[in-house]
């Protein structure tokens, strides 16, 4: 027996480049194909929190429109780290990820997923929030971290399945998969309903 059949209808899309999305994607035993487009990751100055990765997820969504037929199934995604009324999202170069990391030793962030299903027909917007406590984390720790691992293409420059995740988060408080970047149970949830939207 196979779980979500009733998409089998569908050509289902991962409109994304993670490859952590792309592995979480994979567990839910479901096809698809990965199409990546690129969309400048900007917003209005005046969302904030979870408006900014839903605004994102739907701003992905809407490039793959002259893409889609009438039995594409698109799944996109936004991951923001909201600390201190500021999104930290992909630091720019090393100096930006230490000053991120620096910031977030020692405190609890908020990690915010937004996710956009689409069809022609419709469209359903969620986020996921997940709260994330990091143990004051040393100087030469940081430094570590960013000379051997890839912070760059991670909101707040960091992977939580990464070693700087291992030796600095003493606690989430949610969906450890959505500090990944998909909260995957969630999104297993929506497409299970998709059938009746």
């Amino acid at each position: 027996m196979q779980m979500l059949s009733h998409l089998n209808c569908y050509n289902i899309i991962l409109g994304s480049q993670s490859p952590r999305r792309e592995g979480l994607l994979r567990g839910l035993n479901i096809p698809f194909e990965i199409k990546v487009i690129d969309v400048e990751e900007t917003y209005p100055s005046q969302l904030v929190g979870v408006d900014i990765p839903m605004y994102l997820a739907e701003k992905k969504a809407n490039a793959y429109l002259e893409l889609m037929d009438d039995n594409t199934l698109l799944i996109t995604a936004d991951t923001i780290v909201w600390h201190e009324g500021k999104v930290f999202g992909k630091p720019k170069d090393k100096a930006d990820a230490t000053r991120m990391l620096k910031s977030l030793s020692g405190k609890t962030h908020q990690v915010i997923t937004g996710v956009c299903i689409s069809s022609l027909s419709r469209r359903k917007t969620f986020h996921v929030i997940s709260e994330v406590r990091f143990a004051r984390l040393l100087p030469v720790e940081i430094e570590y971290y960013l000379n051997n691992f890839e912070p760059y293409d991670k909101a707040g420059a960091y992977g939580v399945q990464e070693w700087i995740g291992y030796i600095g988060v003493e606690h989430i408080e949610g969906s450890y998969f959505n500090v990944m970047g998909l909260p995957i149970q969630r999104l297993y949830s929506e497409l299970k309903r998709w059938k009746n939207n």
